[in-house]
């Protein structure tokens, strides 16, 4: 192959927010995917959710080569979190949302989803939700029972119907999708999605900043809106590159290690760092 060939030029923030003792938000991004988890609010241990299915996820720290691929490194993620469980009982119930794109190695692009997170995707001066809400209020929407624009308001609004807590009947919807040169994704948890309306999000997406400003710029509209939970954003471009040329000292990650954030930048990544 000697033409170009895709990366994500990937950033995220996460904050624990004003009004939560721990952040169960995690995040990696990596030249060739970004993911963003959610742990379960009510459930022991979300963080814990979050940060162990992540870093299972992006252990290979190389690009997946399909979506069948993709959908078994998601299995064998939940399935550790089962282990988890089954070394503490105490565990039992913990759970995470999961949402996150995927460059494979035929060169599109894969989208992963479960739970309440959300990805948009601007191509063009397109901006659009691209993953459906496994959610009580989303069921409702759908049946015509609430209106679109009172769904954010919904008192029942953070029950979802599908998350990942090592479940044999747990899933994710794995899509494929031609990954586009110039393609912008963003991906939240919740305390963004659920407090900030799409048009602001669009808005932020649309300014020409780079993906760590997007992203910061997004947290802080979050915090300004007045979220109560935690708030992860996650701004990937899709750019290509390529093959063989200096990537330069930024873009030393190409084949390195994921970087991670929000409880995932803790739990865990000590076993990286000693590795």
């Amino acid at each position: 192959m000697t033409g170009p060939h895709l990366l994500l030029s990937a950033a995220a923030v996460s904050d624990i927010g004003p009004h939560r003792k721990s952040n169960q938000d995690s995040a990696f991004t990596a030249p060739w995917a970004a993911a963003v988890a959610d742990g379960v609010g009510g459930g022991p241990a979300g963080d814990l959710a979050s940060a162990a299915f992540v870093h299972r996820l992006a252990a290979s720290g190389a690009p997946v080569p399909d979506g069948e691929t993709l959908a078994t490194g998601i299995r064998t993620a939940n399935w550790d979190l089962r282990a988890h469980v089954d070394r503490d009982p105490a565990l039992h119930g913990m759970a995470t949302t999961f949402t996150g794109v995927f460059l494979s190695g035929r060169g599109s692009l894969l989208l992963a989803h479960t739970g309440d997170s959300r990805a948009y995707l601007l191509r063009g001066d397109r901006f659009a939700q691209q993953t459906r809400d496994d959610s009580y209020v989303q069921a409702l929407v759908e049946l015509g029972l609430v209106a679109q624009e009172d769904a954010a308001q919904h008192p029942r609004r953070n029950v979802i119907t599908a998350s990942l807590s090592g479940a044999e009947d747990d899933s994710a919807v794995v899509i494929e999708s031609e990954a586009a040169p110039g393609d912008r994704w963003l991906l939240c948890s919740d305390g963004l999605s659920d407090y900030v309306p799409a048009d602001a999000i669009a808005a932020l997406a649309t300014a020409g900043l780079d993906p760590h400003a997007t992203a910061a710029a997004a947290v802080s509209v979050a915090l300004e809106a007045g979220t109560r939970d935690n708030v992860t954003v996650v701004v990937a471009d899709v750019v290509s590159s390529a093959p063989g040329a200096d990537q330069g000292a930024g873009a030393g990650r190409l084949t390195g290690r994921p970087v991670f954030y929000g409880a995932a930048s803790t739990r865990f990544q000590e076993e990286l760092d000693s590795a």
